[in-house]
C-alpha cells in the first residue's frame, strides 16, 4: 500500500509537471526540467507539449533544443544528448520497447546516446540502444535501429546513410521564443 508521500510524488510526476510542462512560460517549464531530470545544461530550450518519460535518466548538454510534440522515453536505460542539439517537431527517442521474439512480450532497454551537434528532423524515431555519431543529421521521418557514424546524414526506414556532412560547428543553438 502506498504511503500518503508516495501518493503525492506519483501524482506530482504524472499529473502537475506534465501539465506543467504544455504551460506557455519557459521559465515554468525550465522550473520543471531543473528539479524533475538527472542533469540539465546551461542555455536549453524545451518547448511546449514535449513529453518525458523516466526523466530521471534524462540528461541534456548544452544548447539543446527540443521542439513541441517530441516524446523522450528514460524507462529502459539511460537517455544523453550531448551539447548543441537540435530535436525537431514530432520526434519520438526511445530507451524501452518490447522483444518481438519473445513469449511473454517483454520488454528489452538500452541506452540511447545523441552526441554532439546532431540534428534531428521532424518526425524522426531513434529507437533503443541507438548511438547517434557527432555531428549526425538525421532526415525526417527516419527510423535510426542502428548506431550512426560521426558525421553522417541517414534517411529511411530503417534508416542508411544517404550523405556525409561537412560543417565546422561554429553555431550554437540558442532558440527560446516567448510563447512557444
Amino acid at each position: 500500500m502506498k504511503t500518503i508521500r508516495q501518493t503525492w510524488v506519483s501524482f506530482l510526476h504524472n499529473v502537475i509537471v506534465p501539465w506543467l510542462m504544455k504551460w506557455p512560460s519557459r521559465r515554468v517549464r525550465m522550473y520543471c526540467v531543473k528539479r524533475y531530470f538527472g542533469k540539465v545544461g546551461n542555455d536549453v530550450s524545451i518547448m511546449r507539449y514535449v513529453d518525458f518519460v523516466g526523466s530521471n535518466n534524462i540528461q541534456l548538454g548544452n544548447n539543446v533544443v527540443i521542439n513541441p510534440y517530441c516524446y523522450l522515453d528514460g524507462r529502459g536505460g539511460k537517455l544523453i544528448i550531448g551539447n548543441n542539439v537540435d530535436i525537431a517537431r514530432w520526434t519520438v527517442i526511445w530507451t524501452l520497447e518490447h522483444d518481438p521474439n519473445d513469449d511473454m512480450h517483454t520488454t528489452r532497454g538500452g541506452d540511447t546516446i545523441i552526441e554532439d551537434n546532431c540534428w534531428i528532423a521532424s518526425r524522426a524515431t531513434i529507437m533503443p540502444g541507438v548511438r547517434l555519431g557527432m555531428g549526425t543529421v538525421v532526415a525526417c521521418g527516419a527510423v535510426v535501429t542502428k548506431d550512426t557514424p560521426p558525421m553522417s546524414i541517414v534517411g529511411g526506414v530503417p534508416a542508411k546513410v544517404i550523405g556525409t556532412r561537412k560543417n565546422s560547428f561554429k553555431y550554437k543553438n540558442s532558440y527560446h521564443p516567448i510563447f512557444e
